[in-house]
């Protein structure tokens, strides 16, 4: 018999071998791994998702509370609702808070048309600060951000924060600088964060850990060589004690 544990999609990296990824570093992976190697920019939605969702299920600690999923308009929002069909399918309840509608022609779009043919329940931004889920999943905004936050993406952080409810954070707390780990304007405080492929640099800073909680690194099945040839060595991040030890 082989009793080889096989990595998931959410294995955590070895800490001593993590690499940092800035903002312009992990777009420049995600697109070399759709040009040069072939991988459609929605598998790597996917593998993000199904990660993201592992942890969401981890949370609920087993219990009967479901998931509430705050999806913003981008990719990271796409995330989110790729993130809600593999809970869905799993039993767990779901619930979705969308900021606004995906763009036509993205991958984002394509999630959310998914889910609404699969009658996944929309409720409105006001329902986010009184959810009666055990877990929210903050799917707003990614490291592209890059301005303060403002209008409705504003209020449904701050929902968010006054839900009293676990969080999840996908990639980085929304609202909170990848590069500089400052909030602009307002930003999540995630209880965990799935952060994809490598660090990014505003996580480690005194701002980004009381942000973002609990760290965990997750692939999103991008060759290893485009970690390599993007990411910053962190050597540091070996005893970082926000990161959870790999398993």
């Amino acid at each position: 018999m082989n009793n080889t544990t096989q990595p998931s999609a959410a294995t955590v990296l070895d800490r001593a071998a993590a690499r940092a990824l800035d903002r312009a570093a992990a777009r420049a992976l995600d697109r070399a791994a759709t040009e040069e190697f072939g991988i459609p920019s929605i598998i790597l939605m996917e593998n993000a998702a199904i990660a993201v969702a592992r942890e969401a299920f981890d949370m609920r600690h087993g219990g009967e509370d479901g998931v509430l999923i705050v999806c913003g308009r981008g990719n990271n929002g796409g995330d989110g609702w790729a993130v809600t069909r593999h809970l869905a399918n799993a039993g767990t309840p779901v619930t979705v808070a969308a900021v606004g509608d995906p763009r036509d022609g993205t991958d984002a779009a394509v999630n959310r048309a998914i889910c609404d043919r699969m009658g996944i329940p929309v409720v409105s931004l006001g329902a986010i600060a009184t959810t009666d889920q055990c877990v929210v999943v903050d799917a707003v905004f990614g490291t592209g951000l890059d301005r303060s936050v403002s209008g409705p993406a504003a209020d449904a952080i701050e929902a968010i924060n006054a839900s009293g409810r676990s969080v999840l954070a996908v990639d980085v707390p929304s609202g909170l600088d990848a590069d500089l780990g400052e909030p602009l304007g307002v930003a999540v405080v995630a209880t965990r964060t799935v952060t994809f492929v490598g660090l990014k640099p505003g996580l480690l800073t005194p701002a980004g850990r009381a942000h973002a909680g609990e760290v965990v690194i997750a692939s999103i099945g991008a060759p290893a060589t485009l970690t390599e040839r993007f990411g910053t060595p962190l050597s540091a991040v070996a005893t970082a004690p926000f990161l959870r030890p790999p398993a």
